[in-house]
């Protein structure tokens, strides 16, 4: 396949693995609910998934640096889909319990631990052979194609288990993810650089900063996380605003439903935030491919947390109209695919090659890991502070590592030339 069509196989890829994702996330816990009578097995594969991820730094080490063909990402997505399959399988034994949901999110948590991060890295790889500039575009499609089911997938989840019940979308995820492990397999790898294309390149500008090598003078392989963040201080700063913002992002989602039932509009508040930023974020991630090249990247990021972090900080003032909550919140979303695609940028300007791909697990291991923090520890942090304290604060943390981390403040130590200025 060409270039184009091996991005075009990789953003179907995407909107196939996530829309299957988004309806059986619907259908999943009614189905645990009913199989088993236990409220708190709603959520044991969610907490088995994080498992994987927050170990991922050292068990998926030298794993991540051999997925760099579509057929090796085809092969993580066969073990997803079949960890996707103990549970409808089980249900259609009739023995579904905690095992069963314990064992899926393990095999699906490892699976995505280095699948999502190194599909990431290969769509890079692959649009830098079209240039400077492409990969940034690239992937903020890609940010859409996973943002646009947001939009498409709770409806759809919604009509279908009215029209036959939740059992029949357990299997939804297994197809979607199946479908996409097909179509990676038409996909190839970043074909090696022909002799002096490195160093035409980096004449060119297009040198990548600090980037390891040996004693040949190859680049070095599976280089650890940590040493990847110390040596790029800017990607250091665009993580480190990822991992703060997936630590608070309970305060959204858990407070305006609880503030909702604390106000006697139970599911009012929460709706309306979660439509307005859906909304936000789809009309964002619609514009980044444009934007994102344009605008300075550590900036736009820094930007977009102080803009959310605001809108959390106002929310528990303007719990009154559903309006306002709305508006706040589609704020707050549309700066978020901005603020990811200038991480994407600075990741894929910066560095290639082994580096770029521990990079971008990195991102991932942070945000998600922090996410999954959050979400455990984030009832009982309402439960002492309250759901309208835990929302100012969580914004304003959010605002003050916007501001930290931002290029404003302290500046970033000066690295060798990179292929456009960020």
């Amino acid at each position: 396949m060409t270039p184009r069509r091996d991005i075009a196989a990789m953003l179907l890829t995407t909107f196939l693995t996530w829309m299957g994702q988004r309806t059986t996330a619907v259908a999943l816990p009614l189905v645990a609910l009913a199989e088993t009578g236990s409220p708190w097995t709603t959520g044991l594969v969610g907490g088995a998934v994080g498992l994987p991820m927050l170990t991922s730094a050292w068990w998926a080490r030298e794993l991540r640096q051999r997925l760099t063909t579509g057929r090796a990402l085809a092969g993580v997505l066969a073990v997803q889909v079949a960890g996707l399959l103990v549970v409808p399988v089980a249900a259609v034994l009739g023995t579904v319990g905690s095992v069963h949901l314990a064992a899926t999110g393990l095999i699906t948590g490892c699976a995505t631990a280095v699948g999502a991060p190194a599909q990431r890295a290969l769509l890079a790889d692959i649009c830098d052979r079209l240039g400077a500039g492409v990969a940034a575009r690239m992937l903020a499609w890609q940010d859409f194609a996973h943002r646009s089911t947001m939009i498409l997938a709770p409806p759809l989840a919604g009509w279908a288990i009215t029209a036959s019940g939740p059992f029949h979308l357990l299997w939804a995820e297994a197809a979607g993810v199946g479908l996409g492990a097909a179509v990676l397999l038409t996909v190839g790898g970043d074909a090696p650089a022909a002799p002096g294309e490195r160093e035409v390149t980096a004449a060119r500008g297009g040198g990548k900063a600090g980037a390891p090598t040996t004693a040949e003078g190859g680049e070095a392989e599976a280089p650890a996380l940590r040493h990847v963040l110390a040596r790029h201080p800017e990607i250091r700063r665009a993580v480190t605003m990822s991992g703060v913002g997936g630590l608070v992002w309970f305060a959204f989602t858990l407070g305006l439903a609880i503030l909702g039932a604390e106000t006697g509009r139970p599911g009012l508040l929460i709706s309306a935030g979660m439509t307005g930023y859906g909304a936000g974020s789809l009309v964002g991630a619609l514009l980044a491919p444009a934007l994102v090249p344009r605008l300075p990247a550590l900036a736009t990021m820094a930007t977009g947390w102080i803009i959310l972090g605001t809108a959390f900080v106002a929310l528990p003032a303007v719990t009154s109209s559903l309006a306002l909550i709305a508006c706040l919140a589609a704020a707050g979303g549309f700066a978020m695919p901005l603020g990811i695609g200038s991480m994407n940028r600075l990741i894929t300007v910066r560095i290639d090659g082994a580096e770029r791909r521990a990079a971008f697990a990195a991102e991932s291991l942070v945000h998600d890991g922090a996410v999954s923090l959050g979400l455990l520890a984030g009832g009982a942090v309402i439960g002492l502070a309250g759901a309208g304290p835990t929302l100012v604060v969580a914004g304003a943390a959010q605002v003050a590592v916007g501001v930290l981390a931002g290029p404003w403040l302290v500046r970033v130590p000066a690295r060798e030339p990179v292929r456009s200025a960020l």
